[in-house]
């Protein structure tokens, strides 16, 4: 059962929002090609591409990099997507409990409040379809100088399963955020 309130705040939140999109994978990096400073390619990158086809049509992409699993680049490319508009930065990868997954540990401390509900429904949604692995996944967002942060997994398929809960609510957080 949806609310009333929730649908009429849903009906006054902006249609577009600016995104900035990060692939975090070492591999991936070392074949990307650079198109413009804002925006790389790589075939490869099947996590990256979903993100950008499923915002395309109706948002603005305001950049889409990818960068190795390095703390320090990821903050300057967070940097760099906010000084050029972005109001959703979504990540994809580095969010494991590997070495090289530093992801979490360079955004969260960023965040002045956190979304939980993300990060729980994508758990749940996650143990629905794979079982208790759904413990391994951290996925999360929040909010940093009005600027949401979403972390995603790396799998094409954790990608979908983000941005099937994420994108029907994007315009509604941004209201919320600036407000």
């Amino acid at each position: 059962m949806k609310s009333k309130t929730m649908e009429e705040h849903k009906k006054h939140s902006p249609l577009k929002v600016k995104v900035g999109i990060i692939t975090l994978s070492d591999s991936k990096f070392k074949s990307s090609r650079v198109n413009d400073s804002n925006f790389v390619s790589n075939p490869e990158d099947l996590s990256g591409k979903i993100i950008i086809e499923s915002l395309e049509a109706r948002h603005d992409i305001v950049s889409y990099q990818i960068i190795p699993d390095d703390a320090q680049q990821l903050l300057e490319t967070l940097d760099m997507m906010k000084n050029l508009g972005a109001e959703i930065i979504i990540s994809t990868g580095g969010t494991g409990i590997g070495k090289r997954d530093i992801t979490i540990e360079t955004i969260t401390p960023l965040f002045e409040k956190e979304v939980n509900g993300f990060g729980e429904i994508f758990r749940s949604e996650t143990y629905k379809e794979l079982g208790t692995g759904a413990i391994m996944t951290r996925a999360t967002a929040g909010v940093w100088d009005e600027t949401l942060l979403v972390a995603l997994p790396g799998s094409p398929n954790a990608v979908q399963l983000g941005m099937k809960i994420i994108k029907p609510e994007m315009g509604h957080l941004v209201k919320h955020m600036k407000h």
